[in-house]
C-alpha cells in the first residue's frame, strides 16, 4: 500500500513555501510558479506503479529531461489555496520518453496543469543542471522591491548588483554570482525561457524587470533564501532612498574582505579594487 503522498517532504516544503510567498505579498493571484526536481526514490513509495493520470503535450522540446520527476504549480492557481487543497493546485508530472509531453501522475485534480511557465522553468532547470548537478528548485515570485528598483535603478547588471550588495553585509556571501537582468518580454514564452536560461548558467538570480524575479537552488529553503536576501536588500534601498540617499556604505575593499572571509569569489567586474586597497 502507497503511503499517503500529503505527508510526503516534498508536498509539505511547497505547502510551506508557497504560504509564505504569498503571506510576504510576493505572489498575489496567480502570480509567481514553482517546480522542484524529485528522485524516483522520493517518488515511487507514493505512487501506484507511477499510474498516470493525464498526458498533457509541450510545444518545447525536454528530451534531455525525459524521466524526470517535478511537482509543480497549477496553471491560475492561487498560491494562497495550495496549504489547504494541494491536490488540485499542485501536481507531480513526468517528463515523457520524447520530452514533448509530461504526464500527471498526481494533482490537478480539477483538470488543471502545470504552470504556463514550465517550458521556462525546465530550461532553466536544463541550464542549471549543466553547471551544477546538485540543482533542484526554479522559483518565480514577484518580490516587491526588487519589482520596485527596476523601475528607479540602472538595469546595468552590475550596477544592480553592486547596490544590493552594499545593502546588507550578507549579501556577497549569498549571492556572489550576483543578479542577472534581461530586457522586459512577454511572459508564458519560449523566448523568454530562452533568454532567462542564457543567464542562469552564470548567476541564480534572474530579474525580469517591471515583473519579478527567477530563482535557482539545491533545496526548497536554499532558493528561497536567496530570493529573500536580495529583497531584503531591495527594501534597504527603497528605505535609503527615502531618507535621502546613501551618506557612507560598504566599501569595495571592505566587500571584498567579506567574500575572502566567507571564501566566496565575487562575479567579476564590479568590485573596484586597486593594488593599494587589495
Amino acid at each position: 500500500m502507497n503511503k499517503d503522498i500529503l505527508q510526503s517532504k516534498f508536498v509539505k516544503e511547497m505547502k510551506d513555501a508557497t504560504a509564505n510567498l504569498y503571506r510576504l505579498g510576493w505572489d498575489e493571484r496567480n502570480g509567481g510558479n514553482i517546480s522542484y526536481l524529485l528522485t524516483m526514490e522520493e517518488v515511487y513509495p507514493y505512487l501506484d506503479g507511477n499510474k498516470k493520470v493525464r498526458t498533457i503535450p509541450m510545444n518545447f522540446n525536454a528530451s534531455s529531461l525525459a524521466g524526470r520527476y517535478f511537482i509543480v504549480t497549477g496553471s491560475g492557481k492561487y498560491f494562497k489555496n495550495v496549504t489547504n487543497d494541494p491536490a488540485v493546485n499542485l501536481g507531480l508530472i513526468r517528463i515523457t520518453e520524447d520530452g514533448r509531453n509530461y504526464d500527471i501522475l498526481w494533482g490537478f485534480e480539477d483538470g488543471g496543469v502545470a504552470t504556463s511557465e514550465l517550458p521556462t522553468h525546465l530550461m532553466n532547470h536544463m541550464k542549471r543542471l549543466a553547471v551544477d548537478p546538485n540543482h533542484r528548485v526554479i522559483m518565480h515570485c514577484h518580490a516587491t522591491h526588487l519589482l520596485a528598483m527596476t523601475f528607479t535603478h540602472s538595469l546595468d547588471e552590475k550596477d544592480f548588483t553592486k547596490t544590493l550588495w552594499e545593502m546588507c553585509t550578507e549579501c556577497i556571501v549569498v549571492f556572489p554570482d550576483g543578479v542577472s537582468i534581461i530586457p522586459w518580454m512577454v511572459p508564458g514564452t519560449d523566448a523568454i525561457g530562452e533568454e532567462t536560461a542564457v543567464k542562469m548558467e552564470h548567476t541564480r538570480l534572474i530579474l525580469w524587470p517591471h515583473h519579478g524575479v527567477f530563482g535557482a537552488g539545491t533545496t526548497i529553503d536554499e532558493t528561497f533564501g536567496l530570493i529573500e536576501t536580495a529583497e531584503k536588500a531591495a527594501e534597504v534601498y527603497t528605505i535609503v532612498c527615502s531618507q535621502g540617499g546613501k551618506k557612507q556604505t560598504i566599501s569595495d575593499k571592505q566587500l571584498q574582505s567579506l567574500a575572502d572571509a566567507f571564501k566566496v569569489i565575487p562575479r567579476e567586474g564590479i568590485l573596484e579594487l586597486t593594488n593599494a586597497n587589495k
